[in-house]
């Protein structure tokens, strides 16, 4: 039933746009509107869909929500697409996913079209994405509690003499066993980021190029973010960043660590950066733009005097946003960005992520998963969120 509702409101965007219909390929949308997640085309018309399964029919029958007579075993799809649209259609618009769309996709899209114009649907499909229902809520509950089993894992084996590879091995296994997916999804072409972001001591202030936060150094040039092999060392400050998906759903958090010691400052200025992002969390509400989010935090660390090294970057950059949508992808709208003007609403679950880097001292990162409600926001995300000093022997 519930993805009967969400093909309806597809269906209303369809109609609203005065599209011929739309034509989904992009399996985190498929499994959005379908429960599964097979190779398949998701051909919707204001008043019809269609579910073309171009591999793992059988698969796709016993996962999928969709009646059976919406599911059909299709190895060429666009047969069925020029019965669906016929010609001629000169004209007419069809949505679809073009930012995930290469060049020959399209051009085989458009012969099954009858003459009719692809056009982008992802922003419509994005908008209602955004609020998630009780089923995603809990999907990500599981994920943040994926998360803080590595979490538990970090502080049962952090020391120095351990590489960077090492705990992040260490914490991705740990999480794997809580049922991690092993992988995440982004809606971008040509995207590398390792298993996530994971630094320490002066790696703390490496940032990618194909990452605007803090990165870490990675094992070579081929894919410079993630853990190296620099050895974590007693005085350090580790920075564990490394997401979790589960049951398709993602969740995210920061965390950093102490080894040994703490140096000097250290712990006061995580206070001061948990107090940016309690101030922010605590005044989220539904009707807030993001861009009157982002205004918030950093009103409140210029009162704090941490305007130099609230959200910036060795470089002399500063980050625009201080959180991010989250669910089937771990990076989605809405940006809690500069100038945003999408308006919250409830339902919305976002990572709120800030960090500190001084000019010339320490930097510290700190991140949770919240959800937001009519009432409140209410922090998804289980570890503590303080500045641990981990003293193993």
């Amino acid at each position: 039933m519930k993805f009967d509702l969400r093909i309806n409101r597809l269906q209303e965007a369809i109609r609203e746009r005065d599209l011929a219909g739309a034509i989904l390929f992009y399996s985190r949308d498929i499994y959005y509107y379908t429960g599964t997640s097979q190779p398949a085309y998701l051909v919707v018309l204001p008043d019809d869909y269609r579910l073309l399964i171009r591999r793992g029919y059988d698969i796709a029958r016993s996962e999928s929500g969709l009646e059976a007579a919406r599911i059909q075993d299709e190895r060429k799809p666009q047969v069925t697409m020029a019965r669906l649209f016929p010609a001629p259609g000169t004209g007419e618009k069809v949505g679809t996913e073009l930012d995930m769309l290469t060049v020959p996709h399209a051009q085989s899209l458009s012969r099954s079209l009858g003459g009719r114009q692809l056009v982008d649907l992802s922003a419509a499909v994005l908008q209602q994405r955004m609020i998630k229902d009780a089923g995603e809520i809990e999907s990500i509950k599981k994920a943040c509690a994926a998360i803080q089993a590595g979490h538990l894992a970090t502080l049962s084996c952090l020391r120095p003499g351990l590489s960077e590879l090492e705990l992040a091995a260490a914490v991705e296994n740990a999480q794997r066993l809580a049922g991690h997916e092993g992988c995440f999804f982004l809606r971008l072409t040509d995207f590398v980021m390792s298993r996530g972001p994971l630094a320490s001591g002066p790696n703390l202030r490496h940032t990618s190029g194909t990452l605007f936060t803090l990165s870490g150094a990675g094992l070579s040039s081929a894919v410079s973010t993630g853990p190296s092999r620099r050895i974590i060392k007693r005085g350090d400050l580790v920075l564990v960043d490394i997401p979790a998906c589960v049951e398709g759903y993602h969740a995210d958090q920061s965390r950093t660590y102490a080894v040994s010691q703490a140096p000097a400052r250290a712990s006061d200025l995580f206070g001061q950066l948990r107090e940016v992002a309690d101030h922010l969390i605590g005044r989220l509400r539904p009707g807030l733009t993001t861009g009157e989010a982002f205004a918030l935090a950093q009103a409140r660390a210029v009162e704090l005097d941490l305007g130099g090294a609230f959200m910036a970057f060795a470089s002399g950059a500063q980050a625009h946003f201080v959180g991010h949508g989250i669910g089937l992808e771990l990076n989605e709208p809405p940006l809690l960005a500069r100038h945003g003007d999408t308006v919250l609403q409830a339902g919305m679950v976002l990572a709120i992520e800030m960090h500190l880097m001084e000019p010339a001292g320490l930097t510290l990162k700190l991140e949770d998963t919240v959800h937001l409600t009519a009432r409140r926001t209410e922090i998804l995300t289980l570890s503590p969120r303080e500045l641990p000093v981990v003293d193993l022997p």
